[in-house]
């Protein structure tokens, strides 16, 4: 099946307003050399119009990193994801630092996925093992468990708007990046389990791989056919690197 390959910066907790308005105008630059790819960038909160505003027309989305779980009510300094209608198309939803630094359970990753959708939003859903669980033989399982608990509400009729991103928390931001066999690997397995759960249309579903992704081993990693694409996190800080990126997922096609 045809997928659409995706590249999508995670910014993180970095950049400033001007550094981020910077950034946004060099990605919406080069943007068009990514040809037959959808771009994506994750900004801090704070940012977040003022990245939009700054990508124009450049047919760049813009995401939001995080959100809870209600429509609106008493949850001072939480953000809904009905508030987030209109300023951006896409959320990010149990990336391993709120699983393991802010200590997010798989449940409450999975209800924050279907609050992304019933809001009309896109949700990039992220799974990824720990170091020792891939060392024990438990990565599959590890993956496909974060899996059923964060698809456990999914409406079936929303799954155009579902993205899955595989981020073994052993290779963010270390430097170490997965070898495009492993990654290859788990994509695989995690389009497998979708199949099974969503038949077709669990197929049409992209898998994107994350953690050290650079210029120097996009080409390898995207060239295979389980690996639609990156969540890319240090290297989107820095436009040329993005753009990089981006243009060695569109010269393997789609």
């Amino acid at each position: 099946m045809t997928r659409t390959k995706i590249v999508a910066g995670n910014w993180k907790m970095n950049t400033n307003l001007d550094e981020a308005r910077a950034l946004a105008v060099a990605i919406a630059g080069g943007a068009g050399a990514a040809r037959g790819v959808d771009l994506a960038v994750f900004p801090p909160f704070p940012w977040i119009a003022s990245v939009r505003d700054e990508l124009g027309g450049s047919g760049v989305q813009v995401g939001a990193q995080n959100c809870y779980i209600q429509k609106s009510g008493a949850f001072t300094g939480e953000i809904s994801p009905w508030s987030l209608v209109g300023v951006c198309q896409m959320i990010l939803a149990g990336h391993s630092e709120r699983r393991h630094v802010m200590g997010e359970s798989d449940e409450f990753v999975g209800q924050k996925v279907d609050a992304t959708l019933t809001a009309g939003l896109t949700s990039v859903l992220c799974v990824g093992e720990l170091l020792g669980e891939r060392q024990s033989g438990a990565a599959l399982d590890v993956v496909t468990r974060q899996l059923g608990a964060g698809l456990a509400g999914v409406d079936t009729g929303h799954l155009d708007r579902l993205v899955i991103a595989y981020e073994p928390v052993w290779a963010i931001g270390t430097g170490v990046a997965a070898t495009p066999d492993d990654a290859q690997e788990m994509c695989e397995a995690i389009r497998r389990w979708m199949t099974d759960r969503f038949d077709e249309a669990g197929d049409a579903i992209r898998v994107l791989y994350g953690g050290s992704v650079t210029p120097d081993n996009a080409d390898e990693l995207f060239r295979r056919p389980d690996v639609d694409g990156g969540l890319i996190g240090g290297a989107s800080l820095k436009a040329d690197a993005f753009l990089a990126i981006a243009v060695a997922a569109g010269a393997v096609g789609v």
